[in-house]
């Protein structure tokens, strides 16, 4: 099975923060990939814009040397990678003043082709760049802004930053990424809903006894210490990944695969989520490995603060308040330094109404998972009877697709999302990326859980390091007669 690559239109990219770590990690490695399928086009100019002191070549050895050691196992042609190399430039320029914008105004080409600034930065650097833009004549009808998470800290900064970007460009300039939605699981999630008769008709409160949607990590904070300690799991996580996932698998069928009409359904589930209960909450965070503490120290340790009360993991059930999902619970559990490294939905089915195997019938119910990372794949487990003489002895087994064994190594490739991403951008598809709107509802929704926690002065219990999280998470499922399914 062949993949289809379609080209896409001469476009200019600005990366503002250029040199920086998402644009060596994830950004320019995911352009090269596109180059090198033939779907960006030769005469495509991608322009490095940051406060560095560097010319042409020295950003062309960088994204060299990116591409190098974040392509790992892709082909890297030395042919295909000195063209690519030939479609950068660079700028040194000011996000906050006026060095280097003349400059810039004169490298990108606005006639015939899409003009795209990626914001790669801080977000309180948004303002002032969307206010550059315009005020140098980079705003125009053209132009198409990406801006990265975290949008805000809450719905007053959220708020905030939507007026701003709205002085200065229309919202169907304005595309806010999630990385996760770019993933090809996620996508497929809407194929399977909405393409199969198999599944939506009990895609419902009749047939499905409840959702779980899990995003666990190996990981600790890392480097990013002293921001995820003013974030915590809550703000990283829930309001956007897990929210996003939360309202694919419970939106209505849109009219139309159009951008608006996906985003108004999503809009709609934010809207009728239920406000969380304070004992439908479970929060921790992690503890040293005793393996080895130096090298794995506890959360507190990682982000140098002794009395810090922010999560590293939080799980929580929820219900969205709508005929459909009327009565099926949804639990939402993300984690640092957890045993697997794995992001899954699933849905698990109710029992049967009437079993005629006896008790045993019981222990068996069909599960859907979608696993998003590693293995992007769905599985479906199905009850059979185990081969062999002795009675009628019901077992499990997975109907498994995944995606890499399915379609073969033509047609299987993993897509990074951000390369999806940035070619949606090109296209002005913005299907994949969030609403203003549905941005305000998260952080509405978001708010008060986080307002009842601090209020309440309730402190993240500690959990170990490598286990499924504290054992309040464990609870929060038992106090309902369910457990968390295993996931990696």
């Amino acid at each position: 099975m062949v993949s289809r690559v379609i080209p896409v239109d001469p476009f200019d990219l600005v990366i503002f923060g250029g040199t920086g770590d998402l644009a060596r990690r994830k950004i320019l490695p995911a352009l090269f990939r596109r180059y090198s399928s033939g779907q960006m086009p030769k005469n495509a100019r991608i322009i490095g814009a940051a406060r560095s002191a560097m010319d042409d070549a020295g950003y062309r050895t960088l994204t060299e040397e990116a591409i190098r050691e974040f392509s790992p196992g892709k082909t890297c042609d030395d042919g295909t990678l000195k063209r690519f190399l030939g479609c950068l430039h660079y700028v040194k320029i000011d996000a906050t003043g006026e060095a280097g914008w003349k400059e810039l105004t004169e490298k990108v080409v606005s006639v015939d082709r899409v003009e795209a600034y990626y914001f790669s930065v801080a977000p309180s650097l948004f303002g002032p760049l969307a206010e550059r833009l315009q005020s140098h004549g980079l705003a125009d009808r053209n132009a198409r802004i990406v801006v990265e998470k975290p949008f805000g800290r809450d719905l007053e900064t959220a708020r905030s930053l939507n007026e701003t970007l709205a002085r200065y460009f229309d919202e169907s300039q304005i595309y806010r990424i999630d990385h996760y939605l770019g993933k090809e699981t996620v996508q497929n999630l809407m194929a399977v809903r909405f393409g199969n008769m198999l599944f939506e008709p009990l895609w419902n409160s009749q047939f499905v006894d409840h959702i779980q949607i899990t995003v666990a990590e190996t990981v600790g904070v890392g480097g990013r210490g002293e921001y995820y300690d003013k974030s915590g799991a809550m703000r990283d996580m829930v309001q956007n990944h897990l929210m996003q996932l939360l309202c694919l698998i419970a939106m209505e069928p849109p009219a139309r695969f159009d951008p608006d009409a996906v985003r108004d359904e999503k809009l709609k589930v934010i809207r009728a989520l239920e406000p969380v209960e304070p004992h439908h909450i479970a929060r921790g965070q992690y503890d040293a490995d005793p393996a080895d503490e130096v090298e794995f120290p506890d959360y507190r340790t990682a982000v140098d603060n002794p009395r810090s009360k922010t999560e590293s993991f939080v799980a929580l059930k929820t219900h969205v308040a709508n005929w459909r999902w009327a009565g099926t619970p949804f639990y939402l559990r993300t984690g640092k330094r957890m045993g697997a490294r794995a992001s899954e939905i699933t849905v698990v089915f109710k029992d049967t109404p009437h079993s005629i195997f006896g008790e045993d019938a019981g222990r068996h119910r069909n599960v859907l998972s979608i696993r998003l990372q590693p293995n992007e794949g769905i599985t479906l487990g199905v009850t059979i009877k185990e081969p062999g003489p002795g009675g009628m002895r019901l077992i499990d087994v997975p109907l498994d697709m995944t995606f890499a064994d399915a379609l073969g190594p033509d047609g299987g490739e993993s897509v990074d999302a951000y390369e999806r991403l940035i070619m949606d951008v090109i296209r002005g598809n913005q299907t994949l990326f969030m609403r203003g709107d549905e941005v305000e509802a998260a952080w509405a929704w978001t708010d008060p859980i986080i307002n009842g926690w601090t209020t309440r002065g309730d402190v993240p219990k500690p959990y170990d390091s490598g286990s499924d999280g504290p054992d309040a998470a464990l609870q929060l499922m038992r106090r309902d007669s369910r457990e968390w399914q295993k996931v990696g």
